[in-house]
């Protein structure tokens, strides 16, 4: 419920930012967002491993509002899909810090666009989810150019080994059948 709650808040506030301040970012700059985290996030005292990842989820809608994506999205009738996140912890947050989440496109090609939201608090990088996520009209994947307008020129190592470790778990999958 508490990903659900700060989803909603992060479209209300999002949507102000963008409407009434005019705060308007591109899909190559670096999005901040700041969350609480709030004792539905977190285990006895820090947060709880799933929530970095509801953390990276409520980030890509900030992102996708800020940057002027989310009309042309609902006017095609697009919407994001995660195909694979990974995330690296760094040292814990704890109950009621309030974190930044920085949102970065860090690559994209044909089919996927790469998200890293770095989680900080107190300007300390305290854990780092990467999301490889496609474009979905219906059953369509849509390039990312279409939306993003950014090109990339090479895939950075450690997204190319990425996609090389879960190409051979498909087929490692493939093999066990």
């Amino acid at each position: 419920m508490s990903g659900l709650i700060r989803n909603f808040l992060t479209v209300v506030l999002a949507l102000y930012a963008y409407c009434v301040i005019r705060k308007h970012v591109t899909t190559g700059d670096r999005v901040p967002s700041h969350f609480w985290i709030t004792p539905w996030d977190t285990g006895i005292r820090t947060l709880k491993s799933d929530k970095y990842f509801q953390l990276a989820e409520s980030a890509q809608l900030d992102f996708v509002i800020k940057t002027g994506m989310l009309r042309p999205m609902l006017g095609s009738g697009t919407a994001f899909v995660n195909v694979s996140q990974l995330v690296s912890f760094m040292k814990p947050v704890h109950m009621f810090q309030r974190v930044r989440v920085d949102t970065l496109i860090l690559y994209a090609n044909d089919k996927c666009a790469y998200f890293s939201h770095g989680i900080y608090a107190r300007d300390a990088l305290h854990a780092e989810v990467l999301v490889k996520m496609k474009f979905k009209r219906g059953r369509l994947t849509v390039d990312p150019f279409e939306l993003l307008n950014l090109r990339f020129e090479e895939q950075a190592s450690h997204l190319r080994a990425w996609d090389e470790s879960l190409q051979a778990m498909a087929s490692a999958r493939q093999t066990k059948q």
